[in-house]
């Protein structure tokens, strides 16, 4: 079991696996960054002097911070865009292999006795019929 467990964990699809989990996680804390820290102010400023961290309503003695879920909501937008173009740019690399031309066919098949035979050939040489 140990082994079977060994051969899984090295197979490439679960390492890729956890290095892009590990990226992600890095990447999602670069953008929530730039989310707090630089657009929502930016927003927030345009928008009359909000801070969106601040926005919040009590419902009892519940605090619902909805400023924060904006946040998060610009967060998602931007790490799903973000993707979006990284996939995009993949998909266009890969389409721009050009597909290999097929090779010129060298044979031919007669039309009497369905031999192949070269293409340069005027007469079959197994039924001697003469080719056009």
């Amino acid at each position: 079991m140990l082994k079977e467990f060994k051969e899984f964990v090295i197979r490439g699809n679960v390492l890729d696996l956890a290095v892009a989990v590990i990226i992600g996680g890095a990447f999602k804390g670069i953008i929530g960054s730039l989310v707090k820290d630089i657009l929502m102010p930016l927003i927030g400023l345009v928008m009359g002097g909000i801070d969106f961290a601040s926005l919040s309503f009590a419902v009892g003695d519940a605090v619902v911070t909805y400023g924060v879920f904006i946040q998060a909501i610009v967060d998602f937008l931007i790490i799903a865009f973000v993707i979006f173009l990284i996939i995009k740019s993949a998909k266009k690399a890969e389409k721009e292999e050009p597909a290999p031309t097929p090779a010129e066919p060298t044979t031919k098949e007669c039309g009497f006795c369905f031999t192949e035979i070269s293409i340069k050939a005027t007469r079959c040489p197994n039924c001697t019929s003469e080719l056009k």
